[in-house]
């Protein structure tokens, strides 16, 4: 009887150790690094990024508050535009891409995340700005900073900034 549930648990605990190993596998296979392509200004068929806003007003907040302000980045070229190397000004401030309704982790100022989103000619991206002033308490007025690079050789670096009166 002992045998048996000796048995029963050592395949229970082999499973879930195969089944972290897949996971872990697949996991490494979708973190590795996009290849970027590279294009010059004077290419003709290359992305480009049109920006309609790079700055967002988030208005009066506390410090237990949070405030995430939406930026779109549209790709008006006719190759497809990459977007990576996101890092932002301040521990307390994040950024998140989402592409076609998928959403890239939330990648702030220390994070060295290798996430690539491709932004398809034709297609929009949407960036969120998240501010946290809990995480860096201060008051008054303050800005904070998202950077995003691209592969486009006009934009290559992009800044969308927040502002905000925090009590």
């Amino acid at each position: 009887s002992e045998k048996i549930i000796f048995a029963i648990i050592g395949g229970l605990t082999l499973l879930v150790l195969i089944l972290i190993v897949i996971f872990s596998i697949n996991e490494q296979k979708s973190q590795k690094n996009a290849t970027l392509a590279s294009y010059n200004i004077n290419d003709q068929d290359r992305p480009k990024a049109t920006i309609a806003s790079t700055f967002s007003d988030l208005g009066n907040m506390k410090v237990k508050d949070e405030k995430t302000a939406e930026f779109t980045i549209e790709n008006t070229g006719n190759k497809p535009l990459q977007l990576y190397k996101i890092r932002s000004s301040c521990d307390c401030t994040l950024g998140q891409v989402t592409i076609d309704g998928v959403k890239s982790p939330e990648i702030g100022m220390h994070s060295n995340n290798p996430w690539v989103g491709t932004v398809e000619p034709g297609k929009k991206a949407s960036l969120s700005v998240i501010y946290r002033p809990y995480i860096m308490p201060v008051s008054g007025v303050v800005t904070r900073d998202v950077f995003v690079q691209t592969n486009d050789p006009e934009k290559s670096n992009l800044t969308f900034t927040v502002k905000a009166f925090v009590e």
